[in-house]
């Protein structure tokens, strides 16, 4: 157990060094994203570790990946929207395609998924965020892909 607690460890560390050379101060919170994405990172290595059962590689993907995304997603969305944006994510990827997923909060924003298809053996999405912070419409297209239970976005 000790020795997988330090691969995750060791590969929250890798994440936070590898993805975030702008993971300081924004104009959200004045704090930096450091927390987001090594919590990120953590939940990822925990996911890879458990998904395969222990192997040094999928936690360490894990942990990148989940950084990478933690640190990804703390830049667009107001500190205090986070919670309501997660429910919309939540219900669009669970949801029917094409239909817009509204969160609102502090700021407000809404979630597309545009497309539904298989990569391989993982059902993905491809989907449009607009938020709607300070006064600016910030937009963002991507892709999720539903693995081990979980959705991922893809970088």
């Amino acid at each position: 157990m000790l020795k997988k607690t330090g691969l995750i460890a060791g590969a929250a560390m890798l994440a936070l060094c590898a993805g975030t050379g702008g993971a300081w101060a924004d104009d959200c919170s004045g704090r930096d994203h450091t927390g987001a994405t090594v919590g990120g990172a953590i939940v990822g290595g925990l996911i890879g570790g458990l998904a395969s059962h222990g192997n040094g590689a999928a936690i360490a993907g894990g942990a990148i990946f989940g950084g990478l995304a933690g640190n990804a997603i703390s830049r667009d969305i107001d500190c205090r929207d986070r919670e309501y944006a997660a429910r919309a994510y939540h219900d669009s990827f669970y949801g029917e395609v094409g239909r817009r997923y509204e969160w609102d909060g502090v700021d407000h924003g809404y979630i597309v998924t545009t497309r539904e298809y298989y990569r391989g053996r993982h059902l993905c999405r491809d989907f449009t965020q607009v938020v709607y912070r300070h006064g600016r419409e910030y937009s963002r297209d991507g892709t999720a892909c539903l693995r081990h239970g979980e959705w991922e976005f893809e970088t």
